[in-house]
C-alpha cells in the first residue's frame, strides 16, 4: 500500500507540480551544460505565463528534434520516466524571448537584440564570445505563442532556424511543460535560475 502510495504521489507530482528532465545538448551553454539535470515547476503557469526570460522545457512543436535526439529508453527507465522519477528525454530547452504580442528584432546597428523597441542586455546568459544572433530577423508573437532562443546562440537550432515551419519558429504554450528553476546535478554545477534583470524593462 505503502508503494502504491508512493506512485500515485510520484504522478501527481509530475503532472502538476514538478518534473525532472536532462539536458541533452550544447544548446543552453553556459546555463544549462550537457548533462545537467534540471528540475521544471508548473505552478508558475497556472495563473498564466511564461514570462520573458524565463527557461523553459517544451515538446517538440513540429520537426524540431531529429533522430538523433530521440532516446529511446528502456521499459524499466520508461516507467520511471512516466511517473517522474528518471529525468525525461525528447522535449527541448530554452530562452523565451518574446511573449504573444512582443515584437522580437535583430540585430540593430550595435548587434543587439531588441524586444518591443527595448535592446536586451544579454551578457548575463549568452555563452561567452557568443554574438546575439547570426541572423537577422523582425517577428511579431502571435498571441498563444513564444519565440525562444538557445544561449548558445551559434549552436543552438531555435525559433530563428525555424523562421520557414509552419507556425513561423513560434511555439505555442500549450507545448510548454514548464519553468526550468533548478540544476540539481552535478553537484558542481547545481544552481536555481531565475529571468535575467534585462528583461525588467520591455514593456
Amino acid at each position: 500500500m505503502l508503494v502504491g502510495i508512493a506512485l500515485v504521489l510520484a504522478v501527481v507530482v509530475k503532472a502538476f507540480l514538478v518534473q525532472a528532465f536532462y539536458i541533452p545538448s550544447a544548446s543552453m551553454n553556459d546555463t544549462l551544460v550537457e548533462n545537467d539535470r534540471i528540475l521544471v515547476q508548473k505552478v508558475s503557469f497556472w495563473a498564466g505565463g511564461p514570462d520573458r526570460g524565463d527557461v523553459v522545457v517544451f515538446a517538440d512543436p513540429g520537426g524540431w528534434l531529429g533522430p538523433a535526439d530521440e532516446r529511446e529508453p528502456g521499459p524499466v527507465a520508461a516507467g520511471l520516466e512516466h511517473i517522474g522519477l528518471l529525468p525525461a528525454g525528447g522535449h527541448l530547452v530554452k530562452r523565451v524571448i518574446g511573449v504573444g504580442g512582443d515584437e522580437v528584432k535583430c540585430c540593430d546597428s550595435r548587434g543587439r537584440m531588441s524586444v518591443n523597441g527595448e535592446p536586451l542586455d544579454e551578457e548575463s546568459y549568452l555563452a561567452a564570445g557568443e554574438k546575439p544572433s547570426m541572423i537577422d530577423f523582425d517577428v511579431k508573437v502571435q498571441k498563444g505563442y513564444v519565440w525562444v532562443q538557445g544561449d548558445n546562440r551559434s549552436s543552438s537550432a531555435d525559433s530563428r532556424v525555424h523562421l520557414g515551419d509552419p507556425g513561423g519558429g513560434q511555439v505555442p504554450t500549450d507545448d510548454l511543460v514548464g519553468k526550468v528553476f533548478a540544476v540539481v546535478w552535478p553537484l558542481g554545477h547545481a544552481q536555481t535560475l531565475s529571468a535575467p534583470a534585462t528583461f525588467d524593462s520591455v514593456g
